[in-house]
């Protein structure tokens, strides 16, 4: 089922606390993210699950609040950080790398973990396609405002690659399958969705990881201090008592590792 199809069909908003005492009055703890990007977020039949699902459980624990999942519905990642200023969200959680461009438009928190981008290929069609290195002549996927399509990009403009096909952020799948009928011949991506996808894909095979080193994070609304530093303070005491490395271990895996 087609993303848009599958949140159409559930609950706009999902909430859920994770053995909390909440604290009396306390406001609601509004995330915005963007599904399905499994390992980070996606739903089940028993509702949302994933690191950010379970690290944003965690800190509105810490912080005596209740949260609720608002998932963001566009074709372009870049368009979920509007909902901050509009109130929709109070803050996103949904594998964001931190970018100077997005720290113009939002204040984000510490980061939570360290990853990069890495390369799908179908080695049936490819298997001379070891890494970006090989690439010449061969079209690259991405989708739409992820932090992969300018390193794509360059590549293309570095005449290293032909050119840089760009999916809506709800067509991951289409990509992956394209793989494999010629839409595009390699699909780039941070390496824990790669490897989760890839799982279920006996054809595709991550053939490169860390070809970028990006800081991931949580982030609010421009100006928004008290929850930022509210955030990172949570934060914090998660990554000192082991929780957070552990969050990282559990559901990112070797495409991801605490911040240093």
């Amino acid at each position: 089922m087609k993303r848009r199809h599958l949140l159409a069909a559930l609950p706009v908003l999902a909430t859920g606390v994770f053995g909390a005492r909440i604290a009396k009055g306390a406001p609601l703890l509004k995330v915005g993210a963007a599904l399905p990007d499994p390992p980070f977020e996606f739903m089940t039949k028993d509702g949302p699950a994933g690191f950010d699902i379970a690290l944003m459980q965690r800190i509105a624990e810490t912080l005596g609040r209740e949260w609720q999942l608002v998932p963001y519905q566009g074709a372009d990642f870049n368009g979920i950080f509007a909902g901050l200023d509009s109130g929709t969200y109070d803050c996103i959680a949904s594998g964001a790398t931190i970018t100077p461009e997005r720290q113009r438009i939002a204040d984000f928190c510490a980061p939570y973990v360290v990853s990069g981008q890495s390369l799908v290929v179908d080695p049936g069609r490819h298997p001379g396609v070891h890494g970006i290195a090989d690439l010449k002549g061969l079209v690259i996927g991405v989708q739409r405002g992820n932090t992969s399509q300018p390193v794509a990009n360059k590549l293309v403009a570095e005449h290293r690659a032909a050119r840089v096909r760009v999916y809506a952020y709800d067509e991951i799948e289409k990509a992956l399958d394209d793989l494999s009928t010629g839409g595009c011949d390699a699909f780039m991506k941070l390496a824990p969705v790669t490897e989760w996808f890839v799982r279920d894909r006996p054809k595709l095979a991550v053939v490169e990881t860390g070809i970028t080193r990006e800081r991931l994070g949580v982030c609010v609304r421009k100006g928004n201090t008290a929850l930022r530093d509210a955030i990172d303070k949570a934060q914090a005491s998660l990554m000192t008592d082991g929780t957070l490395p552990a969050l990282i271990k559990q559901w990112l895996g070797k495409g991801a590792t605490v911040p240093w």
